[in-house]
C-alpha cells in the first residue's frame, strides 16, 4: 500500500480483540476510529440490532475520517448461548445473525461502494472464528452459521473486486482470552479444552491484533481471499 496515511475504521474495539486491534494501530501512518455499542471512551456508538445503525456508523467514521475510509476491520459480535429447547431460539438466532453477520455484510457493502466511487485500493479484514469451518457447541449453532458465512462472504467480495485492488481477507481466530471465551471455557471445563491445544494455551488479543494488523497494512494483494487461523495447532484442515 503507498505511504499515504490510512484512515481505518474498526468495529467491536470496546474490548478483547477488537480494543487489541485498535491500539495496535496507534501509528503515525494510519487514523483510526472505533465502534461500540455504547460509544464509551470515544468510540463511535452503533447498535447493530437497530436498524440503520451500519449507516450511521459509517457516516460518523467518514465524518471522524476526513471523508474517508481506507480499510474496514469488522470485529463486532455476539456468542450466547441458544439451547434448541429455548422459547426465544428464533429471536436468539436472528439477534446472533444481524449483529454478526448481517452488519458486517452492509458494512462491507458501504466499503466496496465507497472504494469504488473513489476508484482507489481498499481493504476488508474480518474477524471471524474457528467455528466457521468445525463448528460449534450444541448452543451456538448460530454462532458457527455466522462466523462460516463471513468466510464465504470474504471471499466472494476477494472474488469479485480483486480486480479493482479492494482486497478482503478473514481471521479465524480459535480460543482467545477474551471475556467471551473466558466464559466459554469456563462452560466447557478449561483444562480439558487446553489439553487439546497442542501449544498449551489460547492465544491472546494482541496476537490476533497483530494479524489484523498485516492484512490491513502490509499483506501482499496476492493474499486476498486468505483464511488465516490462529488455533495453536490444536486441529488441521
Amino acid at each position: 500500500m503507498s505511504n499515504r496515511k490510512k484512515h481505518i475504521l474498526v468495529t467491536g474495539a470496546s474490548r478483547g480483540i477488537g480494543k487489541a486491534i485498535l491500539e495496535s494501530l496507534d501509528q503515525d501512518n494510519v487514523k483510526r476510529v472505533g465502534q461500540s455499542t455504547s460509544g464509551a471512551d470515544g468510540l463511535i456508538a452503533a447498535d447493530f440490532t437497530q436498524d440503520g445503525a451500519a449507516d450511521t456508523l459509517w457516516n460518523a467514521a467518514l465524518d471522524q475520517l476526513d471523508g474517508r475510509i481506507d480499510i474496514l476491520i469488522n470485529n463486532a459480535g455476539l456468542f450466547q448461548p441458544n439451547p434448541i429447547g429455548a422459547d426465544d431460539w428464533l429471536e436468539s438466532w436472528n439477534r446472533t445473525m444481524t449483529i454478526n453477520l448481517t452488519a458486517s455484510a452492509e458494512l462491507c457493502r458501504l466499503a466496496v461502494l465507497h472504494f469504488q466511487q473513489r476508484g482507489k485500493p481498499g481493504r476488508i479484514v474480518n474477524i471471524a472464528s474457528r467455528a466457521a469451518y468445525r463448528g460449534d457447541g450444541p448452543d451456538h449453532w448460530h454462532y458457527a452459521a455466522s462466523k462460516g458465512g463471513m468466510v464465504a462472504m470474504t471471499k466472494s467480495i476477494a472474488r469479485a473486486y480483486a480486480h479493482q485492488q479492494i482486497l478482503a481477507f478473514a481471521i479465524c481466530p480459535g480460543f482467545t482470552m477474551t471475556g467471551m471465551a473466558e466464559d466459554y471455557l469456563t462452560s466447557r471445563g478449561g483444562d480439558k479444552l487446553l489439553a487439546d491445544i497442542p501449544l498449551g494455551r489460547v492465544a491472546q488479543p494482541e496476537e490476533i491484533a497483530s494479524m489484523a494488523r498485516y492484512c490491513a497494512l502490509d499483506a501482499p494483494e496476492s493474499m486476498t481471499g486468505a483464511v488465516l487461523d490462529a488455533n495453536g495447532a490444536s486441529f488441521v484442515r
